[in-house]
Formats: structure tokens, C-alpha cells, sequence
């Protein structure tokens, strides 16, 4: 058996006008650094006696999620492996004000829904366990880690675990062998613990934190 635990990056600081720049959204995107409350809560995260002797690191080409891996490769350490197939689904606009309504909504209600320039969920859980399975193959019970994004790694779990949009909550729910496991309330960060016999996901867990 080989353990996976996956986390959604830490709190990103996102204030308003923080990020005054004609850069591409995508570019704004992927620059976005930790916020003092996200620095402490991964750094918190790592002391997580669940997360000790962690043998292989991976992340987001993201800041935020490379930020907050690099607690755990220091608790571990071990080193951080970089991917960029981890990285959150592509919008495809150049600025957020461009996106339709209810984007995220719709793309959940039709996983092959994208704009132009942007990715599916389809496409993006594609990737997503492209590299999963290459991480599983070459780390053979090994216990392991993978920072990433709520949306990415939803649509990763799509693979294994039934996708259903919550219209009253407008919340994205997750369901593993007809069981609610995840309501779709995300925290940052937010952890994730994954079984696997050979490439069949057995079991997984929603791990409760308290960043307080």
C-alpha cells in the first residue's frame, strides 16, 4: 500500500490592489505569495504528527503552493519536487473581470465546459493523474505529499470519487464509495489522505486540521 496525502496550498494574500500590474492573468495567478496568517498556518500544517517522515515532496510550479510545501520539506528534510501538471486549472482570460457567470459552477456541471484559451476539468484532471500515477510508480509504498489547488485536485479526485454540486450551498461536494467526505468548505490548507493498492485508490480520509 502506498499513502498520499494531498493538501490545497496555504491562505494566499489576494488584497485588493496588492497586485497593480498589466501582467496576464495567469501570470498573476501563479505569483500569488502567502499571506502572514497563510505563512503561520503551513508552517502549522507541517507539525502535523500525521506529516512526519514524509519521503517524497511534490508541488505546484505556484508560489503559493510552493510556499507552503517548503514547510514540510524543511520539518521532512527532504527535498521539493516542482510540477507544473499540478498547477490550478487555466482560466483562459486575461483578466479575472472577463470570466462568465457562475464559471466555476458551470464547469462543474459540464466537466468538458472551458473558454477558448482555458482548460476543461476533464483536461485538467487528465493531467493532474497523468503525474499522480507517474509519482505512485516511481515511490512504491513510499509515503508521500503533493501540494496543490482545490479546484485541480477536485478534478484529480474525479477520477475516483463522485463530483456533485451542492445548488443550495453552491459548494462542491466529493464522494468516495457512496460517502460524503469532503462538503466542499475549503480551508487553505486544507488535507487530504489517500490509500492506494498498486494504481486503485482504496480509501481516502479528509483530515481535519485546527489552525487556531
Amino acid at each position: 500500500m502506498t499513502v498520499v496525502y494531498i493538501s490545497r496550498h496555504s491562505e494566499p494574500y489576494r488584497k485588493i490592489g496588492a497586485y497593480n500590474t498589466n501582467e496576464l492573468e495567469q501570470i498573476k495567478n501563479e505569483k500569488y505569495i502567502l499571506s502572514i496568517n497563510g505563512e503561520n498556518r503551513a508552517r502549522k500544517l507541517s507539525e502535523l504528527p500525521e506529516l512526519n517522515d514524509i519521503d517524497i515532496l511534490y508541488s505546484s510550479n505556484y508560489v503559493r503552493a510552493m510556499s507552503t510545501a517548503k514547510y514540510i520539506a524543511e520539518k521532512n528534510n527532504i527535498a521539493l519536487n516542482v510540477d507544473a501538471r499540478l498547477g490550478e486549472r487555466k482560466f483562459g482570460v486575461n483578466d479575472i473581470s472577463e470570466l462568465p457567470k457562475n464559471f466555476g459552477e458551470e464547469q462543474f456541471k459540464n466537466m468538458d465546459y472551458k473558454l477558448p484559451n482555458g482548460e476543461s476539468l476533464n483536461e485538467v484532471s487528465k493531467r493532474m493523474n497523468e503525474v499522480l500515477l507517474e509519482i505512485l510508480h516511481n515511490n512504491s509504498t513510499k509515503k508521500i505529499m503533493i501540494i496543490s489547488h482545490g479546484t485541480a485536485l477536485t478534478a484529480m479526485l474525479s477520477k475516483w470519487c463522485k463530483i456533485k454540486l451542492n445548488e443550495e450551498r453552491k459548494l462542491i461536494e466529493i464522494y468516495f464509495k457512496n460517502s460524503l467526505i469532503f462538503d466542499g468548505n475549503w480551508q487553505a490548507p486544507e488535507l487530504f489522505r489517500l490509500e492506494f493498492e498498486n494504481d486503485e485508490l482504496i480509501n481516502i480520509e479528509n483530515i481535519e486540521v485546527n489552525y487556531e
